[in-house]
């Protein structure tokens, strides 16, 4: 690969943004420290974590429903039905989402040397989306569901996430557009990509799936859109996040640009056809089954190649690894995410899929790749930018560290035990063992998926009282600073 870029040392924005407030700044451009907005990236932040400590709990608490159903009495608003669109809605919209927002305002002026446009809209946009995901909350609990899985929400909490995701594409488009970098890290690339294709994407699962399409075309045109929220929003989102943070962490530049966009144009060009993939011996075109699971295994393609890049970006930083924290998170979430796609793109085969279909299979490799890759790459993110936004280190690398471990933890438990008993109660469908039996027979896994949650609640409720205090330790020192030198400005000040 060429090598380009006009930052010396590290040529972070083609080959990797080794952090650039740490290294030397060209005189003709402008300190990084001074394009970001560290309040503003807060709030987002705050409110990330808030939704990242609340609603994988209400999945540890629905879970529990499995072995003890009766346990949260016999109200309607505690009821499964109620619960569950409350903990998948509050994972993709507003823990991933909303952390990886606030880190894109981090990140973005960084790769293009400018502050963000109209950067008073975030001051806005953070209220309204946050509110709106509260007003969705309280309407799902009551009830108003469009029976959409990841488009539950009512038309009009809809409305509010396609206004806020249209105008930060505008705005992050226009930034893209004003920078002083003439080549695109691939971080931008993915970022583009994941904006406008949401956009799109919204106007079908927001204003044209739940009025205009109904029957077997309904199934159909919503496996598309539950495809799009994860491959088209959710998948280049988290590589935005992990082509930043890992080459910043480790500091490396990424092993390969060429492989960065290899798989840029092979996600995009193989993932909008995949979405029919858990529809196969369903009255749906056979053909358009055939084509998913072709793209299906094509997207071997983007995996490997993102994972190639990853893993070459850490030559030579292995050694410094127990000690980094981002890396690990980062490291590990492409492990899960290794996992996690292979069990996506062989369920997509139709022998595979006649035992792991409508089975316990599925939700374990939804799990390792929603969860185990990209809430764990935007955990990551966050554990990088709050210690930087706070002038200090992490207030505590061990209690980091176990937030790290339970973590892990969790999900490899979780994962490797729905995996289990996915396989375990498809094959006694097969051999035509009643429907109940089978449940019944696979119980005592659901129980160790509840305790592999409580872990992960665990690890994740340890990480943001890790950071808080972090938070607080860098403005009691900044406050310290200030009173020993009025007027100054301490390292790492508010802004």
């Amino acid at each position: 690969d060429a090598v380009g870029g006009r930052y010396p040392v590290s040529q972070p924005l083609l080959r990797g943004p080794l952090d650039m407030a740490e290294a030397a700044t060209p005189p003709d451009l402008p300190d990084p420290d001074t394009l970001i907005n560290r309040g503003l990236i807060l709030q987002w932040l705050y409110w990330g974590l808030f939704w990242l400590m609340a609603t994988p709990s209400v999945g540890v608490t629905i879970s529990s429903l499995f072995n003890y159903p009766e346990y949260l009495g016999t109200s309607e608003f505690l009821t499964f039905g109620r619960l569950r669109p409350l903990h998948v809605n509050g994972v993709i919209f507003g823990a991933f989402s909303t952390l990886f927002i606030g880190l894109c305002y981090y990140l973005l002026p960084r790769l293009c040397g400018v502050r963000m446009w109209k950067e008073h809209w975030g001051y806005w946009l953070v209220w309204i989306w946050n509110l709106g995901l509260v007003g969705g909350m309280a309407l799902l609990a009551l009830g108003h569901n469009q029976g959409l899985e990841a488009g539950e929400f009512p038309f009009v909490v809809d409305a509010v996430i396609f206004v806020v995701i249209g105008l930060l594409t505008v705005q992050f488009l226009v930034t893209i557009s004003r920078r002083v970098e003439p080549q695109l890290y691939v971080a931008a690339w993915y970022l583009i990509g994941a904006f406008v294709w949401t956009v799109m994407n919204l106007i079908l699962g927001s204003f044209i799936l739940p009025f205009a399409i109904t029957g077997i075309n309904s199934a159909a045109f919503h496996g598309l859109f539950i495809h799009y929220i994860v491959g088209l929003w959710i998948t280049p989102a988290g590589y935005v996040l992990i082509y930043y943070f890992l080459p910043a962490s480790v500091r490396n530049p990424i092993y390969s640009h060429k492989l960065s966009l290899i798989g840029f144009w092979s996600l995009a060009l193989f993932y909008p056809f995949v979405g029919i993939h858990h529809y196969l011996y369903s009255p749906i075109a056979d053909w358009a089954e055939t084509l998913a699971i072709i793209t299906s295994m094509l997207l071997i393609v983007p995996v490997w190649t993102v994972l190639q890049n990853f893993f070459g970006t850490m030559v030579g930083r292995w050694h410094a690894f127990g000690q980094n924290l981002t890396a690990k998170f980062l490291i590990m979430g492409s492990l899960m995410y290794l996992v996690g796609c292979f069990q996506g793109s062989t369920e997509a085969l139709r022998s595979i899929q006649q035992p792991t279909h409508f089975s316990d299979f599925v939700i374990s490799h939804s799990h390792l790749t929603v969860f185990g890759t990209f809430v764990v790459w935007a955990i990551a993110g966050t554990v990088y930018v709050v210690p930087k936004l706070a002038g200090r280190e992490l207030w505590s690398f061990t209690l980091g560290n176990w937030s790290f471990w339970l973590i892990t933890f969790g999900i490899s438990l979780m994962g490797l035990d729905l995996t289990m008993a996915g396989l375990q109660q498809g094959y006694a469908l097969i051999a035509g063992v009643e429907w109940l039996d089978a449940l019944v027979s696979i119980r005592p896994y659901w129980l160790v998926r509840t305790v592999a949650g409580i872990s992960m609640d665990i690890g994740m409720s340890l990480l943001v009282y890790n950071l808080m205090r972090t938070v607080l330790a860098g403005r009691a020192a900044a406050r310290a600073g200030a009173a020993r030198a009025p007027g100054a400005t301490p390292e790492g000040a508010w802004a």
